[in-house]
């Protein structure tokens, strides 16, 4: 007798039953006026090298290195501003900080402000936002969201007026279910959160509902967005001991201070650091610590990708995989201890630089890289192209949709912005050359000047010995400031 061969897809249609079939069956083509789907996923202070496409091969990312492999690789992704609510604001909107008014964490995402699905504005596609929001009202669907998953119980005092305080996050709920019991009163600590086995964890919450919104949209266009905490703060858990220290080495830019030409605010971030409070379990003066705190984060980015498994399965177990935009980032990235510094809010290369993955199957998109910097700013033009509407109005940003293509879109110069509004560190910007030299101007303070080719790991200040391209990148960051309508004052 001869053997029988089972493709992936037959067997996909075996396991889900006859209601699936149709649309397995037709391999999950884009049929005449089919409309694509977006997939945008994306993670909170994950740095760009936490995978293999970023050089990282020692970090148990499977599903993140597979999705590489089909997907445009950005090498040189970066912020729009190196902190929470200022990136996602860019991210959700194609506007700078200083545009939006959210320029630092905590303040809402003006009604103005239209994110992508209302700017697409078509009624036909299903609507979904899951996990972190960081844009105000956590708990509450809005911005053009019609379902909606919160994992956070942590911003309720920054709720609108008129909002119920007593409201509680869908994992709050998830939680309670399964017989636990709050910690810090009648709420869940992101601590709490973090001891749970991986089945209880937040990723695996968002993995389940954003499972069930991909099958039970499979017969219409649906536009979903999943942000998972982590591998934010705190750094810990059901993996914390995953990745022994030879798979999650301390940077080897640590301790990494110049103190004749260093910024004084570097100085000023490690004393506060130091003081504990975010990271005080992970002094970083202490190398042993600090190797812990990296193989917890490096159980954190295992933890997302666990799963990142599951949604994708989804996605290809709906027959829609063909037929939907896939993008994969993080809202800012993270020190772990170069510089001797931790967190973000700081123009390093840690901080600033994020991954970014773009797979269009449907256009017949073939893996790539793009060396070119591009930044968080280009991403609401290009999801808008990518999904039929060409039209962006007034958005800064490009659309890389022409990367497709194999051809160049913008000039390749990055600018970021950093406005502290009393937060502590002076109003920064920086500008990122597709030569590799990056030049970052502080308020009141030394700049930076690092060519990155010869120095990727930011420890030669070249402000003073390099002046004619300080001069030039200066001029840069000039123009982009008129361009924009950036009203800095130095």
């Amino acid at each position: 007798m001869k053997a029988t061969t089972t493709t992936r897809r037959e067997a996909l249609a075996t396991m889900l039953g006859a209601g699936l079939a149709p649309a397995i069956a037709r391999g999950g083509q884009r049929a005449p006026g089919d409309k694509p789907n977006l997939l945008f996923l994306w993670t909170d202070q994950q740095r760009a090298d936490t995978f293999g496409a970023y050089g990282n091969h020692t970090y148990r990312t499977p599903v993140m290195n597979q999705l590489a492999e089909s997907s445009i690789v950005f090498d040189r992704a970066y912020v729009a501003q190196p902190v929470c609510t200022p990136s996602r604001s860019t991210v959700m909107t194609g506007l700078w900080p200083h545009t939006s008014g959210c320029v630092n964490n905590n303040r809402p995402l003006p009604q103005e402000c239209k994110t992508v699905p209302e700017l697409l504005a078509d009624s036909s596609y299903r609507t979904g936002y899951f996990g972190k929001w960081h844009l105000g009202d956590e708990v509450f669907a809005q911005h053009g969201f019609e379902e909606w998953q919160a994992i956070e119980d942590n911003y309720r005092r920054f709720f609108s007026k008129g909002r119920n305080p007593e409201a509680r996050s869908q994992y709050h709920q998830f939680l309670s279910s399964l017989g636990y019991k709050p910690d810090e009163g009648n709420y869940f600590s992101r601590e709490m959160a973090s001891s749970m086995p991986a089945r209880h964890s937040k990723p695996a919450f968002l993995a389940e509902k954003s499972s069930d919104f991909i099958m039970a949209n499979r017969n219409q266009p649906w536009m979903l967005y999943v942000n998972f905490l982590e591998p934010h703060t705190p750094f810990a858990s059901a993996y914390n001991d995953l990745h022994s220290e030879q798979e999650a080495p301390i940077p080897a830019n640590w301790p990494g201070i110049d103190a004749e030409r260093d910024p004084d605010w570097a100085a000023k971030r490690r004393a506060k650091q130091l003081k504990g409070g975010e990271f005080g379990h992970f002094d970083v003066r202490d190398r042993a610590k600090v190797q812990r705190a990296n193989r917890n984060y490096a159980g954190l980015c295992s933890l997302v990708d666990q799963a990142l498994g599951r949604i994708l399965w989804s996605l290809e177990a709906s027959g829609q995989a063909d037929n939907t935009i896939v993008v994969f980032t993080s809202d800012h990235g993270e020190m772990l201890g170069a510089h001797s510094l931790y967190g973000k809010q700081v123009m390093y290369e840690e901080s600033v630089r994020v991954p970014l993955l773009l797979r269009v199957p449907f256009r017949r998109q073939r893996p790539m890289r793009v060396a070119q910097p591009v930044s968080h700013i280009d991403l609401a033009p290009t999801m808008l192209h990518l999904l039929g509407h060409k039209d962006w109005g007034d958005l800064p940003g490009f659309s890389h949709a022409a990367r497709l293509e194999g051809k160049k879109s913008g000039d390749g110069h990055v600018c970021i912005e950093w406005t502290a509004d009393g937060q502590g560190v002076p109003d920064a910007r920086a500008v990122i050359s597709p030569d590799g030299w990056k030049y970052v101007l502080h308020q009141n303070d030394k700049p930076m000047l690092f060519h990155r080719h010869t120095d990727p790991l930011e420890m030669d200040n070249r402000q003073a010995t390099d002046q004619r391209k300080r001069t030039d990148l200066h001029q840069r960051l000039d123009q982009w400031s008129k361009q924009v309508g950036d009203k800095r004052s130095f």
